[in-house]
């Protein structure tokens, strides 16, 4: 029996007594991505990624975890709740125009103290400024510094479209307006370099542009450690009391721990680890993270049905976007059907050994967008559910 095969053995077991559609994270695989991701940080701070995981058992969980410290959320009400849930350390890593949000912030001296907002233009804080309805607690502020690299004096981007703050300048600028201004205060600086730490540079048959990616990607982190430092030197001289530098994500761990310039790490994708992270040669973890769809029908030799499917990811369409079938082994999309909303056809041999009601096991193509679908988490440790735990979903929120 194959390591895969034993896995879905475990998980069938597992989930006996639950019907399909369902969701589980595997807790030793999931442990064991925690102290890989410590590992890589060689003693820098990880700031987890809720995005990525969408649960506060397992934010709770890994924060508990030596090596882990603090949040990073992704809308404004979110962080607000992650705050008055128990949560001290919240970072928003992204600019929000939640008026509502910002005038509740503004108007409670916990909240206040707990989350710390981003910021990238001088709008951003006229409309925070505007937003806080009598509020008068400072408002904790971090600058994000636009990681992308610019070639062919700048004809040419490869990176996000993020924040228009590329040069330590501009940086130093917008520094100095939060500075000026009563209630804020300039806390952090971050950079999130998603074409280092989210573009895998192992692609499976692709030998010359998995090449390609490597040489950019080294590339990309000569330039920006340089101009990282250079920024962060800039933005202290305006704010000596800058409390951290957030860098990185789950692909980019190790590299960006050692710039001297960052102070924390972000991840968040690399405890469950969907399959897009499959194809990276600086690191391998274990997909902890699946969902299990129903077999419904079987039309025919070498094909089965399951209920559902139609999960894909956000990011630029393509096949790399949807889920794929992982157990058992062997199973493939129809290509003229792939995951469909109601019922996906499932080709291959194994589907001739699979009965009505059966479950197939998928791995989602990204992390926490996986508990958008579902209301729940069975946590398994070995054959056994020890525990269910709501998503953000479950407990009644869909931030975006």
């Amino acid at each position: 029996m194959t390591a895969r095969a034993a896995d879905r053995a475990r998980y069938d077991r597992a989930t006996a007594a639950y019907d399909a559609p369902l969701a589980l994270v595997d807790l030793a695989a999931f442990d064991a991505n925690a102290a890989d991701l410590v590992r890589r940080a060689n003693g820098k701070p990880i700031r987890v990624a809720s995005k990525s995981v969408r649960c506060r058992a397992l934010l709770e969980r890994v924060l508990a975890r030596e090596g882990f410290a603090g949040i990073m959320s992704f809308t404004l009400a979110e962080s607000l709740w992650l705050a008055r849930s128990g949560f001290d350390d919240v970072l928003l890593a992204y600019p929000s125009a939640d008026r509502a949000g910002y005038a509740e912030l503004a108007a409670d001296p916990k909240l206040a103290a707990s989350v710390t907002v981003m910021v990238d233009d001088v709008a951003q804080l006229d409309l925070i400024e505007g937003a806080r309805a009598g509020g008068r607690e400072v408002v904790r502020v971090c600058l994000e510094l636009d990681t992308s690299l610019r070639l062919f004096g700048g004809r040419v981007r490869v990176g996000a479209r993020r924040s228009p703050l590329h040069y330590p300048a501009q940086l130093a600028e917008l520094a100095r307006s939060v500075v000026r201004r009563p209630g804020f205060t300039l806390v952090g600086l971050m950079g999130y370099e998603g074409h280092v730490a989210g573009v895998g540079d192992a692609l499976a048959g692709r030998p010359v542009r998995s090449r390609a990616i490597r040489l950019m990607q080294a590339a990309a982190r000569r330039e920006l450690a340089e101009r990282r430092g250079a920024a962060v030197r800039a933005v202290r001289a305006v704010a000596p009391g800058l409390e951290f530098v957030n860098g990185g994500g789950t692909g980019s761990v190790q590299h960006t721990a050692a710039e001297d310039a960052v102070t924390e790490i972000a991840a968040g994708s690399g405890l469950y680890v969907p399959r897009l992270f499959d194809n990276y040669t600086s690191f391998t973890g274990r997909p902890a993270a699946l969902f299990a769809l129903p077999v419904v029908r079987r039309p025919g030799v070498g094909a089965v049905t399951v209920l559902g499917g139609g999960y894909p990811a956000s990011g630029a369409a393509g096949p790399d976007r949807l889920p794929v079938p992982y157990l058992p082994e062997g199973l493939r999309f129809d290509p003229q059907e792939g995951a469909g909303e109601v019922q996906t056809p499932l080709l291959g041999s194994p589907a001739d050994d699979l009965l009505i009601g059966d479950k197939v096991w998928f791995r989602h193509a990204k992390a926490g967008e996986l508990c958008e679908r579902f209301d729940v988490l069975h946590l398994v440790e070995g054959d056994t559910v020890t525990a269910t735990v709501p998503t953000y979903r479950g407990e009644g929120h869909t931030f975006l």
